[in-house]
């Protein structure tokens, strides 16, 4: 994210220089797009703008005051405060003369390009890194393959694909409802229907198709009663067509001969617009037969749409609930971890570094699966407040000056809560870009009108007062607003000298934490040690000293008595952070500490109980610290840690009998490691038997 965050705070820079070298009395600047005195929003497009800033502060607090990981509460501060910064300049556009025109292009282009990669990538013409995503767990996938586009992970690009399409549909609905359609502009409407579509159901999200039978359902229900029937004209040939298509790629599980792929993708498309064309002209030839026809022909391909994609899931649907069942256990946890915090949370991606230590089974999720629930863990009730204020404020707005926008929007709303769409910035851009648009046509529709205000001047309408006491308030009147426009330059230069600050402000620490990944990245590519390696780590720690593994890839490169500091200042950044205990612990083995070095495993076992890898490194470091002890005469100590070990072996073996014997669902393959059996029989032996001084030796781990 950072290129873009530096991308879009440079483009708001400009345009603030702009809007100040104006204010200051230079020459009226156009550019192109944003006439500057259109920065005058109104109260819709303030609106989309203080709400993403709110959250932005949220997480600034949680960055400064201390949270589970300070480096997540500046990602996300820095994320939505690059959601604010699309805001404004999406604001700045609807409040301009061509806004209109410029929302349905970008959101054409943006929607295009989603749907015709995914398409393109899964017929083997276009090259796409994880595009699909494949895998023999019918639980996950019925076809062994799923589509996830640039996205790269289905759920979230089927609900993305899935507001594209609604909104589309609810477009060419509107077309089709007129009699005189011409051909050419009837294909147009309806031209990106049939594969936005076959990318939602390539995606085979169940939710993603839930969300968007529903919003489509909302929008039905929506429709003034003479559009609905050209609503389910519009749907139906297409979605016939792309179920056919669907069931077509799902049989080859996505990976067709390109040329035959090709074929079935341009016949599939040819068919949806002639489908519609003959609907269309069947519903408006004014025969009572013809309208019958097109019913009846709508309804069956409704239909035969729903069975072939039942039919090519079906086998997914018969394999159990096992993914659902995972998901309620998942937000049982994150319930849980809510109450602790439920008023603050407890700071940026707190599921992503704490779900570790409070999963009950071991299943894998870096992402809780609920956009509510993973901002209530961030940010607790106050978080949430903004968040549902500006989602009821955006449907209002939209449901009033563009309600064929409103099914996009309840697609993202319905299935962010129950997914992880809320974590791609995309989302809440295509969000704001709704909202923004629902703002343009309000303006639209207001300059087709007569306004009270002309260039942002108010022209009083000229009333004669019939008594003193209406002349004393009509005087005191225009007194006030004489005040205000004295007032309204110093407003303004606040406005801009505040918008400075946090653009610079923004622009600044984006550009510290991108220089520091740009030389974590240059360390990594240097051979492990050499003197180059280590320059770039520390250069790298200088500029951003809150990331974990930055931390421990320098730890491991100093001198003992350097790297514990660095560990230590990295545990404040990172209070939850199982690796940071665990690169303590061996320092502490190493130093022959084995009761500290005991305290810092306990810990990192506790924040990583299902793991196999950390219990393993664990019980061979206290092994290690205890042959330390031993050849160093310390005997009494060496048994102390050897107990410790034992301690934490028993612990080990707990877990694991508890996994079997309750057949928890096993995603982190947790089980007793052989090597644990050795460790034990080996600490067992220092904690009993009398000792001498020996040499000893154990390779590195």
């Amino acid at each position: 994210m950072y290129p873009v965050i530096l991308m879009t705070g440079t483009i708001a820079m400009i345009l603030l220089v702009v809007y100040i070298g104006r204010t200051l009395g230079k020459k009226h600047v156009d550019l192109g797009l944003v006439r500057m005195e259109s920065l005058h929003l109104g109260k819709w497009g303030h609106t989309n703008v203080v709400f993403p800033v709110a959250m932005m502060l949220c997480y600034a607090i949680h960055a400064w005051a201390g949270s589970v990981s300070t480096q997540g509460s500046i990602h996300e501060m820095l994320r939505w405060s690059l959601l604010a910064m699309f805001a404004l300049l999406a604001s700045l556009l609807a409040a301009s003369e061509c806004g209109l025109r410029w929302f349905a292009f970008g959101w054409q282009l943006a929607g295009g390009m989603l749907v015709l990669s995914g398409i393109l990538a899964v017929c083997g013409v276009l090259p796409l890194a994880y595009g699909v995503m494949r895998i023999a767990d019918p639980e996950i996938s019925s076809a062994g393959a799923r589509l996830g586009g640039l996205l790269q992970y289905p759920n979230a690009y089927g609900a993305i694909v899935g507001m594209y399409a609604l909104e589309r549909l609810t477009a060419a609905a509107a077309v089709l409802a007129g009699r005189a359609v011409p051909a050419s502009r009837l294909f147009a409407a309806v031209l990106p229907l049939m594969p936005a579509q076959a990318a939602l159901l390539l995606s085979e999200s169940r939710g993603a198709w839930l969300a968007a039978g529903c919003a489509t359902a909302a929008a039905f229900a929506l429709q003034r009663r003479g559009a609905r029937l050209p609503l389910l004209l519009a749907l139906a040939a297409p979605l016939a067509c792309a179920a056919w298509l669907y069931r077509q790629l799902a049989a080859a599980q996505l990976a067709p001969a390109p040329v035959p792929g090709l074929l079935a993708l341009a016949g599939a498309w040819a068919a949806a617009l002639l489908g519609t064309l003959l609907l269309c002209r069947l519903w408006h030839s004014g025969a009572r037969a013809g309208r019958a026809a097109a019913m009846a022909a709508t309804v069956l391909a409704c239909i035969a749409a729903a069975l072939m994609a039942a039919a090519s899931t079906a086998e997914r649907f018969a394999a159990g609930v096992g993914t659902g069942a995972s998901r309620l256990q998942m937000w049982r946890d994150a319930l849980q971890l809510w109450a602790e915090a439920a008023w603050l949370g407890h700071g940026g991606e707190t599921w992503r570094n704490m779900f570790r230590a409070i999963q009950s089974s071991p299943y894998v999720g870096g992402e809780v699966h609920s956009g509510l629930l993973d901002l209530a863990l961030d940010t607790g009730l106050l978080g949430i407040a903004p968040i549902a204020g500006w989602i009821l404020f955006t449907l209002r707005s939209i449901r009033r000056f563009g309600p064929r926008l409103l099914p996009p929007v309840l697609v993202f709303v319905l299935h962010g809560a129950v997914d992880f769409d809320w974590s791609y910035s995309l989302s809440w851009m295509l969000f704001i870009w709704l909202a923004a648009w629902a703002v343009a046509l309000r303006t639209e529709g207001e300059s087709a009108s007569p306004q009270p205000f002309t260039n942002g001047t108010f022209a009083p309408t000229v009333k004669l007062a019939s008594t003193p006491r209406q002349s004393q308030r009509y005087a005191y009147h225009l007194t006030l607003r004489a005040s205000c426009s004295k007032l309204a330059p110093f407003k303004r230069y606040i406005a801009a000298f505040l918008l400075a600050c946090w653009l610079g402000g923004t622009v600044w620490m984006t550009a510290r934490y991108a220089w520091a990944d740009m030389q974590y990245r240059y360390a990594l590519a240097e051979p492990i040690g050499t003197t180059a390696s280590v320059e770039h780590l520390k250069s790298a720690y200088r500029l951003n000293p809150t990331r974990p593994d930055l931390v421990i890839a320098l730890a491991r490169t100093l001198p003992q008595a350097e790297a514990k500091p660095i560990l230590l200042d990295g545990l404040s950044y990172s209070p939850k952070d199982p690796d940071l205990y665990l690169q303590l612990g061996r320092l502490a083995s190493h130093l022959g500490e084995g009761k500290q070095a005991g305290k810092y495993f306990i810990t990192a076992t506790a924040l990583n109980r299902y793991d196999v890898e950390t219990w393993r490194a664990v019980l061979y470091w206290m092994e290690h610290a205890a042959m330390r002890e031993i050849s160093e005469g310390q005997t009494w100590e060496a048994k102390q840690t050897a107990v410790i070990g034992i301690q934490m072996l028993e612990r080990y073996k707990e877990l694991a009998t508890q996994v079997n014997s309750k057949r928890m669902r096993n995603d982190r393959r947790f089980l007793l490691h052989a090597s644990a059996s050795s460790a034990g029989e080996n600490l067992r032996r220092i904690a009993m038997g009398p000792f001498e001084r020996a040499r000893w030796s154990l390779g590195k781990y």
